[in-house]
């Protein structure tokens, strides 16, 4: 049963997963493409110095890109489940509630994670072309909130989307954008290094809330 959940998962998101990979691995690529015209025209001594000198990372424009894309996929994934009344045949199928939207969850956040996973690849690939090591960890422990953030902006869709109360509902979103903004406090590089297990804690504890919202669905709440 779980298999087959898993497969309708697939059929159902498989297009909105597929363009938020090429939207994100795209700018990736085009933001790496555009390091390597610089230390062509000016030189990869330039982009060390604007590096180390500037504290610049230069994949700015990636910022709230795997955030958005989290938010994107919760809403493809469960508006149909809600406008399509399906997840009241979904909690009613032969195992438990628990089990089906654990199931739902695991399978969007998978997706989601193995699509920022690439994110990393190429950055770190295309990136170490020219720069140093310790450069291209910073720039990437700097995108790593992020991308946590992307994680957590889905998980918090499912629980805003499949609350079954208006009321509730707005008060999920006002809960979600402040547990987001701990995201972005800080616009400096690595400012979250000593913060990231604090972060990955938070988007593993926002994986139950949208078990409250299926518990409140299926108790018929309004």
């Amino acid at each position: 049963m779980i298999q087959a959940l898993l497969y309708k998962e697939y059929i159902k998101t498989r297009a909105a997963y597929a363009l938020l990979a090429a939207l994100l691995w795209g700018i990736c690529i085009y933001l790496s493409l555009n390091v390597h015209r610089i230390a062509g025209i000016k030189g990869a001594a330039h982009l060390w110095e604007v590096a180390i000198s500037r504290d610049a990372i230069f994949v700015q424009w990636l910022k709230f890109v795997p955030l958005i894309a989290g938010i994107l996929a919760g809403v493809a994934q469960f508006v149909p489940e809600m406008v399509q009344k399906r997840l009241k045949l979904t909690l009613h199928l032969p195992c438990s509630c628990t089990a089906s939207a654990g199931t739902m969850l695991t399978y969007g956040a998978a997706a989601l994670s193995a699509i920022y996973a690439v994110d990393f690849l190429i950055l770190n690939i295309a990136l170490g072309k020219v720069f140093a090591e310790e450069i291209v960890s910073r720039i990437l422990m700097t995108a790593l909130p992020w991308h946590l953030a992307g994680v957590t902006a889905y998980l918090l869709t499912a629980w805003v989307i499949l609350e079954p109360a208006w009321k509730v509902r707005v008060f999920n979103m006002g809960i979600s954008a402040l547990l987001i903004r701990l995201f972005f406090l800080s616009d400096t590089p690595e400012a979250y290094n000593r913060f990231i297990p604090i972060l990955a804690i938070t988007a593993a504890v926002t994986a139950s809330f949208p078990f409250i919202s299926v518990d409140r669905f299926k108790a018929g709440r309004e």
